[in-house]
């Protein structure tokens, strides 16, 4: 199944961009509010960087129980994909969100006070119920709601929001470290910040609007067009509304909508097989053993403790500059070709991380070096491979199954994290940093060619017409 597509643009109704002042205005809100989602996603998988070697002399953990305390937010973000998204498709990307506020800040608190492992294990799967829900419904909603030509720009602002909680994470971490010292409980600290961004998301989704597409897939036009007026200019909201509607009644005829559909029509079940594929390649670079043992990797290197948390911050730093970068690029690059260069620089990262580790003496030669690649590593991961990601999710799948498809993927995604997080430790343990980052380096060679035999191009149509393209291809 050879599905590339090289084209650089391709057939979108033509909308014209004349939506007023106050319309832009009302959007970039809803992207703001909507994305504190993504910016609790970022904290919560970044904090426990900074907070872990505190928490293994208070908990007394091992290099397992290390292991199962990070990963255990992963096999619940594994599970919240899928329920996250199903229960988007069935109640609303809004009301979705709302819940999930309330579960992140629920999820928070439980880490704060865990008094045991046990509890702290718990509590993160808790904690992880809502990063993969919020993984699946924040960037559906935001493609939903988006104008076409600024789908990329708005959906990847989420990664931006990710890539900023982390460097939240990061900086908090450092500072608290730095007043708190050897105090015991000082990861508590750390740790209870994830409850206020998840206040300020439920009460800020609860004056924002409905996505207009999930609305048409309930047959609630006239809702649709509301939504649709306050982010369009009054023409094009009603010609919109004409093109999803259309695609909502056919869509309807045929009951996709999940497992059995997908098991049924080879063209959804080849669509998966490409979703699938993608969610892997974003995690198997290893990028979050780099957001999770940074501060450990940086230690190994060479670093004191304090001064790795203190460098750390610049892998933050890095995330949120690239991200940046990567949303200026997809407005003006396909997507494949951006995901394929991100697959060469990390890779290439990767390499020579594991080389400087073997090869150069500890100490702060050694160190910096580590410290420069993993910044490398980062601006090609947050650059290029992790907005394409979020966003070719968002996009590849029908209406009425978007978030049941997207949520199927993600569960791959947080999965392969979830396996990754697990036995990172312990591979660093057994066989050294270098030859574990030698293996993501071979995983990155099959990713890219992956990408280059599998991955469809998504830019330059609206949601509707994409559909059709990919209907059409792997049928």
């Amino acid at each position: 199944m050879d599905v590339r597509d090289d084209t650089t643009t391709a057939p979108a109704t033509a909308f014209a961009d004349d939506a007023p002042l106050a319309v832009s205005r009302r959007l970039r809100l809803i992207t703001v509010i909507a994305t504190f989602g993504g910016l609790l996603f970022g904290y919560d998988t970044g904090v426990i960087n900074g907070a872990l070697p505190y928490m293994t002399d208070d908990l007394g953990l091992t290099p397992f129980t290390e292991g199962m305390v990070t990963s255990s937010l992963l096999l619940g973000a594994a599970v919240g994909a899928v329920t996250g998204g199903r229960f988007s498709d069935a109640r609303g990307r809004r009301r979705t969100i709302l819940v999930l506020a309330v579960v992140f800040f629920v999820g928070a608190l439980g880490c704060t006070l865990a008094p045991n492992t046990a509890v702290m294990v718990v509590a993160r799967f808790v904690l992880g119920l809502a990063v993969g829900g919020a993984s699946v419904t924040v960037p559906v909603y935001l493609a939903e709601i988006s104008p076409a030509e600024r789908r990329g720009a708005l959906v990847t602002r989420n990664e931006l929001m990710i890539v900023s909680g982390q460097l939240l994470a990061f900086t908090s971490n450092a500072v608290i470290a730095r007043v708190g010292g050897e105090s015991g409980g000082v990861w508590r600290y750390m740790l209870v910040l994830a409850t206020i961004p998840a206040v300020v998301l439920w009460f800020g989704m609860l004056v924002m609007p409905e996505s207009p597409r999930w609305l048409a897939s309930k047959t609630r036009f006239a809702e649709a067009l509301e939504v649709l007026k306050q982010v369009r200019s009054q023409q094009r909201a009603e010609a919109e509304l004409a093109e999803v509607s259309a695609l909502a009644v056919k869509e309807d005829q045929a009951k996709l909508g999940g497992w059995q559909d997908m098991k049924s029509t080879p063209w959804l079940r080849k669509l998966m097989f490409v979703g699938f594929g993608i969610a892997i390649v974003q995690q198997i670079t290893g990028v979050n053993t780099i957001m999770y043992y940074g501060t450990q990797i940086l230690t190994d290197a060479g670093f004191t403790a304090d001064s790795a948390l203190t460098a750390n911050i610049a892998n933050g730093v890095i995330s949120v500059l690239a991200t940046f970068v990567g949303i200026w690029l997809l407005g003006r690059v396909n997507r494949r070709p951006m995901l394929m260069t991100g697959q060469i620089g990390t890779t290439a990262a990767l390499l020579l991380i594991g080389v400087f580790s073997l090869l150069l003496p500890s100490g702060d030669g050694r160190a910096f070096a580590v410290l420069a690649m993993t910044v490398t590593f980062l601006a090609f991961q947050q650059g290029a491979i992790s907005p394409v990601t979020w966003l070719m999710l968002s996009e590849i799948f029908p209406m009425r199954m978007r978030g049941f498809g997207m949520g199927v993927a993600a569960v791959v995604l947080w999965l392969t994290n979830f396996a990754i997080g697990l036995v990172f430790p312990s591979l660093v343990s057994a066989i050294g940093v270098s030859s574990t980052f030698f293996l993501f380096v071979v995983a990155g060679v099959f990713s890219f060619t992956f990408v280059k035999l599998y991955v469809p191009e998504t830019k330059g149509r609206t949601l509707e017409t994409l559909e059709a393209e990919l209907r059409a291809r792997f049928s």
